[in-house]
């Protein structure tokens, strides 16, 4: 903490003026929850702007200030966080399931007999849209590292797929010629 005159003045600014900021507050918080910390907040500032805080009875004034403003953002910061809950809620319901989920059983299934790292590599590829540089950046090798072992995990996971009698035209030409590559 500061100096004593400092905290003591402070102290002696929350002492008095804490029942009625806490009563401002408490009548327009949207939330019982919120109450503390809006206070918390609006004493904190009161702390770090000490030396702007008016004397005398304007102290409460200006407490009355902070304490408005405090709401204010807090009331913004959850309008943005519902507005972003809504709108996320919205695209899970569009999507209906991961990428995984939607694919046919037979791929799936192939998809899942690979190792970890072929389908991290195929993921990054697939459902993220990676290319072979920002893959390279994510698992933290080169971009021609990176562009060989998703050229192996590919031709892997199309051998699964022949090997599961999977009709691989469904799937392009370039599963077609990684089932022969493999073969």
């Amino acid at each position: 903490m500061g100096p004593p005159e400092p905290r003591r003045r402070f102290e002696q600014i929350y002492t008095e003026h804490y029942a009625a900021v806490a009563a401002y507050v408490r009548r327009r918080a949207d939330s019982p929850d919120d109450i503390a910390d809006l206070l918390s907040e609006t004493f904190t500032t009161a702390w770090r702007r000490l030396g702007e805080v008016p004397a005398g009875d304007r102290a409460l004034f200006w407490l009355y200030g902070v304490a408005r403003r405090t709401l204010a953002n807090h009331r913004r910061g959850e309008t943005r966080r519902t507005a972003l809950t809504r709108r996320l809620g919205e695209e899970l319901a569009t999507w209906a399931g991961s990428p995984a989920d939607r694919a046919p059983r037979a791929a799936r299934a192939a998809f899942l007999r690979l190792s970890d790292d072929d389908r991290e590599l195929l993921a990054l590829a697939g459902w993220e849209g990676l290319g072979s540089a920002e893959i390279a950046k994510v698992l933290g090798c080169s971009r021609i590292a990176a562009r060989q072992r998703l050229h192996r995990a590919r031709k892997r996971l199309a051998a699964e797929l022949a090997a599961a009698d999977e009709d691989l035209t469904e799937y392009g030409p370039r599963a077609v010629r990684l089932a022969k590559e493999s073969a």
